[in-house]
């Protein structure tokens, strides 16, 4: 029997495209089919480049084009959109990170996924970096005792021509500044490795560096209340120097300490000492340093669930955890309030 090529195309060639297209042109059983933009000189190079149609409206594309799974690589306020458009069509979907900006667009999206009968997938990519993978299994595992507490720490810098463009810095289609798109997936390990949904959420966000470029935050500090009883911080900024790796510690009762730093991790004991429990592989490697390298993996494994009929665990309702941790940080930060957490499901 001849083995399943899945029919692909991606809609927005801008920067995080770079990441997915190199994957999707050499992943066994997919074939990357078109692209689509609506600026046609970045459809036309990313499709010259890879070999594939180019499309500049995204109907059109889905229409003409017939893929089996689309990825959406647009600014924040075209994914539900999108997503929504194609789910209905019987499209499986791979979505950028957030799945959604407002409590209402996500609802809608999860109900469209749900009666669709199609897969939709959110890129959460550093819960395959080796360094989370085994973090987790250790924590899982109560190697080190019981987890007591977990902090993140994202330090990142951009500038003015950061926000130039036509959404960046835009609250109504950026939907928010490093909470929404750069301390999203720190906010997304401290959940997933706690291994706890979020009780409350306290929060002060903050425009330090670019008052009058920007319309969103470029700092935030979060305290996270876990259902298990865990607290956890996470320190967020865009205004630092440089883009530093970003930083996690998860702390045991026996005095250990899990320190993931970029793409390794660490075991620091109580007396300082320190074992390093990763050695980070560059295979398959896309993207820039700081993202980490887990695109390769997760898109993978997507393609495998398709293939298998597998579930594929960070979907409409677990991908939008994150949405709705947001949106209660926001509302925390506006009241001055700790806010409870409520999860749709």
């Amino acid at each position: 029997m001849m083995e399943k090529v899945f029919k692909v195309s991606l809609v927005g060639c801008g920067n995080i495209s770079k990441t997915h297209l190199p994957i999707l042109s050499n992943l066994d059983g997919v074939h990357l089919s078109s692209v689509c933009d609506e600026i046609p000189e970045r459809a036309n190079k990313a499709a010259k480049e890879y070999k594939c149609r180019a499309f500049f409206d995204f109907e059109t594309m889905l229409r003409e084009d017939d893929p089996d799974c689309v990825h959406i690589c647009t600014p924040h306020y075209l994914h539900v959109e999108m997503a929504r458009s194609a789910l209905s069509k019987g499209i499986n979907v791979l979505c950028e990170k957030p799945l959604a900006i407002s409590g209402e667009s996500l609802s809608l999206l999860r109900k469209t996924a749900a009666e669709s009968g199609a897969v939709l997938g959110v890129c959460f990519q550093n819960r395959y970096n080796e360094a989370v993978i085994k973090a987790k299994e250790i924590i899982e595992s109560k190697e080190f005792g019981k987890l007591l507490a977990a902090r993140g720490n994202v330090s990142w810098f951009r500038n003015s021509e950061y926000y130039s463009d036509s959404w960046h810095g835009k609250l109504s289609k950026e939907g928010g500044g490093v909470l929404v798109n750069q301390a999203i997936h720190t906010a997304d390990l401290l959940r997933y490795l706690v291994g706890s949904d979020v009780e409350t959420i306290e929060a002060h966000v903050f425009n330090d560096s670019l008052k009058n470029i920007c319309e969103v935050e470029d700092t935030a500090v979060v305290r996270y209340e876990f259902k298990n009883g865990i607290i956890g911080i996470l320190n967020a900024t865009n205004a630092f120097s440089l883009n530093a790796d970003v930083t996690l510690d998860f702390y045991f009762e026996h005095g250990d300490r899990l320190h993931i730093e970029g793409l390794e991790l660490y075991r620091i004991k109580d007396d300082g000492s320190f074992e390093k429990l990763t050695e980070n592989s560059k295979d398959n490697f896309h993207g820039k340093s700081y993202w980490g390298n887990g695109h390769f993996a997760l898109i993978r494994d997507f393609y495998l669930c398709l293939k298998e009929k597998r579930n594929f665990t960070i979907d409409a309702f677990e991908g939008g955890k994150a949405t709705e941790e947001f949106l209660a940080a926001y509302q925390s930060s506006k009241s001055g309030k700790s806010v409870k957490v409520y999860y749709e499901f």
